[in-house]
């Protein structure tokens, strides 16, 4: 970063020229910016100037004014930022520099604040607590064309209410953005990549409703050097937070899954496209109920989309119009995941999805006993191992099944078979579904 910086002469200049400007359009604006840089900031010190930072953010708050932060590197630790203002820098020259194992700012219980062209670099450590940017009980915060990088959350907000977007977040060494609690995030249009744990996490402490939305942005290769077997790796991770709306981002490369509801409420998981998913594309598991998965496409992945957990209260989706292909063998990461196209459980529709290229089932409906209500009507199957595979274990838990209407070209071993866990017990269900209570196949087309 030393490249970027420049002499506090030039950026007074460069900082004139633009008020100069703006003034011809908006008389009186010169007299409602403070520049950061009168307060004694000294680009490149080494020296923390977190006190210095202090007292321009707190003139400007008095005076109700907003703040222009010079180019240049700036070491300073927990400064907190007031609200109603907007606190600017120059985007791609401007450095909050984290001294010490604090964040770099801390945003509080205020309201309307806007962070613009800021980038925000630390080596902190920590888990998902320790953000470079923390909201703290904030509402109304405005997050916008801002770096993060750092070993660190990038921003960590706690029961925040505030709009993340065009931000770029780099070599996290934890997850980009970490919500808890929060009240409805707006999460778009961001750039995320190489993270330790996570791109985005919307928690809660217990269920609730959160409904933030996460769309339009770009996340790939998320790591999972925490380890575990889920909890870390995934590119957007909701957990007990209802109402949610994950739509139109492309993921890449995410070590285990690129969305993962667990527990989530009136989820909708729309339109994302999926890359190179080390484990389950698409995930919606344990205590879930009313999932949306629409319209994605999945290429690439252990299992495309999974929609499981009935033994812990998991049920009630629909899954329609998904694409979904090139399924590998195994997972790399975890070895008890296996090679499905779409896997369904309870209370679901599987309808409408296009599958190519299962090495193993292109849609399964449920495992063991774990079945019950699920429809799987209008899909087309090609290269598969079996195109449906249909749970048929004796059980008084096991509930209805209904195939139909399906098209299936080319499956390799069997195109609608039934399943004993991973035995085939029926190679042809259509012929067999009589034996077993509660299975409907009918008007399925093979080719």
């Amino acid at each position: 970063m030393d490249n970027l910086l420049i002499n506090r002469r030039r950026v007074s200049v460069g900082l004139g020229a633009v008020l100069a400007s703006a003034l011809l359009v908006r008389p009186g604006l010169a007299d409602t910016v403070l520049d950061a840089s009168e307060f004694g900031l000294v680009a490149g010190s080494q020296a923390d100037q977190t006190v210095a930072l202090q007292a321009a953010l707190d003139a400007a708050a008095q005076q109700g004014k907003s703040l222009a932060l010079p180019a240049g590197e700036f070491h300073v630790r927990e400064v907190r930022l007031p609200g109603a203002m907007r606190i600017s820098g120059v985007p791609g020259a401007s450095y909050l520099i984290g001294s010490g194992d604090a964040p770099i700012a801390r945003v509080g219980a205020v309201s309307n604040l806007m962070l613009e062209g800021i980038a925000f670099v630390g080596n902190l450590g920590g888990g998902e607590e320790t953000g470079l940017l923390v909201l703290d009980g904030s509402y109304g915060i405005s997050i916008r064309n801002c770096h993060f990088k750092g070993q660190a959350t990038g921003i960590a907000a706690f029961g925040a209410m505030a709009t993340i977007e065009a931000c770029l977040f780099a070599e996290m060494g934890d997850a980009a953005i970490h919500s808890l609690d929060s009240n409805g995030l707006q999460i778009r249009g961001n750039r995320i990549s190489v993270c330790g744990n996570a791109g985005v996490r919307i928690w809660r402490s217990a269920s609730g409703l959160d409904g933030s939305i996460v769309t339009g942005n770009q996340i790939s290769s998320i790591d999972w050097v925490g380890g575990g077997n889920g909890q870390n790796g995934n590119g957007v991770n909701v957990f007990q937070a209802d109402g949610v709306i994950v739509s139109d981002n492309v993921f890449a490369d995410c070590s285990f899954t690129a969305v993962r509801v667990n527990a989530g409420r009136n989820t909708q998981v729309r339109g994302n496209t999926c890359l190179n998913s080390g484990e389950v594309a698409i995930f919606s598991e344990f205590g879930f109920s009313g999932s949306i998965i629409a319209d994605n496409i999945i290429d690439g992945a252990a299992t495309g989309i999974d929609i499981t957990n009935l033994d812990s209260g998991g049920y009630l989706a629909s899954c329609t119009g998904n694409i979904v292909r090139n399924i590998f063998p195994r997972s790399a990461v975890n070895p008890d995941t296996r090679p499905v196209g779409i896997y369904a459980e309870a209370d679901t529709v599987v309808a409408n999805n296009v599958i190519e290229n299962v090495p193993g089932v292109g849609i399964a409906a449920g495992y063991g006993p774990f079945v019950r209500n699920v429809l799987v009507t209008d899909n087309v199957l090609t290269g598969t191992d079996i195109g449906i595979g249909v749970t048929v274990v004796n059980d008084p838990q096991r509930g209805a099944v209904r195939v139909s209407g399906n098209l299936i070209a080319a499956p390799r071993h069997h195109p609608i078979a039934g399943m004993e866990w991973e035995s085939v017990v029926s190679t042809d269900l259509s012929r067999d579904a009589g034996n077993y209570p509660g299975v409907t196949v009918t008007d399925n087309t093979v080719s």
